[in-house]
């Protein structure tokens, strides 16, 4: 997508910094409205609040990827966004969008992932970043969502209970997040489904583990990196 042609180079960079910026700002703060609004409606399903936020979010870096926006802006961005959910875990102000029911970290090693795959990837490869975000966004949103109201059949890992049925949906919904996006950079083959079911199961077992919200560091981080490496290794080898 072109950059806006203004009459100086600093309007130019102002515009492109400002709009592209701004029209992610207006996604997110009509995206936490909604999830006020949702919380008003449904009191009694928070966690499917939370879930669609998490979704939601998840996929402004789609926004980002057509908008063109730069690393340093997203990288910003995800450290604004790191601090406002600091303050919210020592502060509960944004209610609909914390953890349900117990203290997790999972908020701000969200946006943490944001800026570390950002910073990492975007420049050459943003496909990675947003196979990072959105594995994490989809998968452990369904997983959830999925999870707590089909999910019969139980295990344990830790304190940690989990369902097969939830698991499912998040092995589900990652291997789609990433075939899809691997399959529109690098094409239709074997290759693209096969590497998109290892980053899929392994980003499964990483989102068992998931106490304090980890899982929204090593999902997004360990999904993005064993889909580069295996790219490299079976698709430019």
């Amino acid at each position: 997508m072109g950059h806006l042609e203004l009459s100086s180079p600093v309007e130019n960079a102002i515009a492109n910094f400002i709009y592209p910026l701004g029209a992610v700002f207006i996604y997110l703060a009509m995206l936490v409205i909604l999830a006020e609004t949702l919380s008003r409606l449904i009191p009694d399903d928070p966690e499917l609040t939370r879930k669609i936020v998490h979704i939601g979010s998840g996929n402004v870096i789609l926004l980002a990827w057509w908008l063109d926006i730069s690393t340093e802006v997203i990288v910003s961005a995800a450290i604004i966004a790191a601090a406002i959910a600091l303050t919210s875990y020592i502060i509960p102000i944004l209610p609909s969008i914390e953890s349900v029911g117990r203290k997790s970290l999972g908020t701000l090693f969200y946006a943490i992932s944001i800026g570390i795959l950002t910073a990492c990837f975007w420049q050459d490869s943003p496909q990675y970043t947003a196979i990072g975000i959105l594995t994490m966004a989809w998968g452990d949103g369904m997983a959830a969502i999925i999870g707590q109201r089909f999910g019969k059949h139980t295990y344990q890992v830790g304190q940690i209970t989990k369902s097969w049925e939830g698991s499912l949906a998040m092995a589900i919904a990652s291997f789609l997040v990433t075939g899809l996006i691997l399959w529109l950079v690098e094409g239709n083959s074997w290759e693209t489904w096969s590497i998109s079911l290892v980053v899929a199961l392994v980003a499964t077992l990483l989102e068992a583990f998931s106490k304090l919200g980890i899982d929204n560091l090593t999902v997004p981080l360990g999904s993005a990196t064993l889909c580069f490496f295996s790219v490299q290794a079976l698709l430019f080898s």
